[in-house]
């Protein structure tokens, strides 16, 4: 289908008046004009809506769609924004980062240079502390082609060659078939869910070395809540794990690994039942790692 721009920008965001601004700043700066900036406030209780309301009537060379939802959480916010967007690329930056000056001018250079976009569901940049200084590993030649999964095994001996945090773009047809799963109760899913699936179905990315995307650590974000926040929500991180498992085709002793890092987790928040249905094991399995655990709590403390 024909889109009426080029790229969407979008940031699901919530209670980030404070910082959002800087974001703002760096879209005025881009070097590429054809974009639009969607952005799907997630319930913020602060000031949000009044900044977009006035930024909405400064005179900016791109049009800014502000949208805003009862609180849900930043999956259903991103699914709320794949339905709404009009741009060919979908490109999500949070709302406490910032893009490089030339980042929506490398996207579109990069998307000329693929070969066959059928087999493609989009290319990944590289994120920074600065626009010209990342903590994650350069690979040689420019780029890679891979897919999501190859975060995990596109290795050579001793590192990892795609590692850290990156920037995704995707084509909004093919992310569209990708919709985050909304589980009732929860607000949290690490959007490596649909990337991992759009992987296992057979699309490639490529990766590049090139910084787009600048952040740095936030006291009130997701890096600071850390394992917590997938704790609090079992079903999501359930799927996520098994769906990596079935994926990576793990063996056995992985699969009990797992299995016992999961349920030993999640045990105090969900039933046996739960557990054995949210990480796909054995649920007779379940009783015995509870009697596990409890041994090794003991030993632990008699040390």
């Amino acid at each position: 289908m024909g889109y009426p721009h080029k790229i969407t920008v979008f940031t699901p965001t919530y209670n980030r008046a404070y910082i959002i601004e800087t974001l703002y700043r760096s879209l005025q700066r881009q070097t590429y004009r054809d974009f639009e900036w969607l952005v799907v406030d997630d319930g913020s209780a602060d000031n949000t809506q009044e900044l977009f309301e006035a930024w909405q009537k400064e005179d900016n060379f791109f049009p800014i769609r502000y949208y805003k939802q009862e609180n849900g959480g930043k999956c259903r916010a991103m699914n709320r924004g794949l339905e709404m967007a009009q741009g060919e690329l979908f490109f999500t930056v949070d709302s406490d980062d910032y893009l490089t000056d030339d980042a929506l001018e490398k996207v579109v250079a990069w998307d000329a240079e693929l070969p066959d976009k059928e087999h493609y569901c989009g290319f990944v940049g590289n994120r920074g502390t600065t626009p010209t200084e990342t903590p994650n590993r350069l690979f040689d030649g420019g780029y890679l082609d891979g897919t999501a999964l190859d975060r995990y095994t596109m290795v050579e001996p001793g590192k990892v060659l795609v590692d850290g945090e990156r920037a995704f773009v995707f084509y909004t047809d093919v992310h569209r078939k990708y919709i985050y799963p909304e589980f009732p109760g929860e607000k949290f899913l690490t959007e490596a869910v649909t990337w991992d699936l759009m992987a296992y179905e057979g699309y490639k990315m490529r990766f590049y070395n090139d910084i787009i995307w600048v952040w740095e650590y936030k006291p009130d974000g997701l890096t600071k809540a850390g394992y917590k926040v997938f704790l609090d929500n079992p079903q999501g991180t359930g799927l996520f794990f098994r769906q990596k498992a079935k994926f990576l085709n793990y063996s056995l002793k992985d699969k009990l690994l797992l299995w016992y890092g999961y349920a030993t987790d999640a045990m105090d928040r969900c039933t046996d039942r739960q557990i054995a249905e949210y990480i796909d094991m054995p649920l007779w399995l379940v009783p015995p790692v509870r009697w596990l655990h409890a041994l090794v709590q003991i030993v632990r403390k008699k040390r």
